[in-house]
């Protein structure tokens, strides 16, 4: 018996940590098609709007560059409104024919606000700061609520062991940690 289904990129995994005024974004660097890993190194984190906020996508990743160049001209048409510019293009995503059929998530910070945007039009902000998106997203969200408690750890530090934690558990997340902090 063979399996006919076409094969399916998985590989992300996207963690947010916002504590004591710093905020992270940490990305691991696996991407696989079905069962073969392609790439180890790719880089899923990236400044956004002059550098003054980063993002973190998971998801197809043309589909995820797409709407980072769409984050990008909206944060241009609302500069220093982040919240704003993420609900803007989570209507466009939501409403037109051709971004409704991207498939990604992003976790956008800065240094007010975390937020997750979805294609279906949800722009999320978690009460807690923390955010975990992609396939080990929730591994390394729960590592990371474990963590944040501790006065001894700061943001990258929890991120750091958190992404760790998710790599050990999620066999499509890698220890190839790219981590951006504002």
């Amino acid at each position: 018996m063979s399996d006919s289904s076409p094969a399916v990129w998985h590989g992300t995994t996207i963690l947010s940590v916002r504590k004591n005024g710093r905020v992270v974004v940490a990305g691991d660097g696996q991407v696989t098609l079905g069962s073969t890993v392609i790439k180890s190194n790719a880089t899923k984190v990236r400044y956004i709007g002059d550098g003054t906020a980063l993002v973190g996508f998971a998801g197809a990743t043309a589909d995820a560059f797409t709407l980072f160049e769409r984050l990008e001209e909206k944060l241009r048409q609302h500069p220093g409104r982040l919240a704003h510019a993420c609900v803007e293009l989570a209507k466009d995503w939501r409403t037109d024919r051709y971004l409704r059929r991207l498939e990604a998530m992003m976790a956008v910070v800065d240094r007010d606000v975390s937020l997750v945007l979805s294609g279906t039009g949800d722009v999320l902000e978690p009460e807690d700061g923390l955010i975990g998106i992609g396939s080990g997203g929730s591994f390394a969200l729960a590592a990371a609520r474990a963590l944040v408690d501790i006065e001894a750890l700061d943001a990258e530090e929890i991120a750091r062991r958190s992404m760790k934690i998710a790599a050990d558990i999620c066999v499509y997340t890698n220890r190839n940690i790219v981590l951006e902090s504002l």
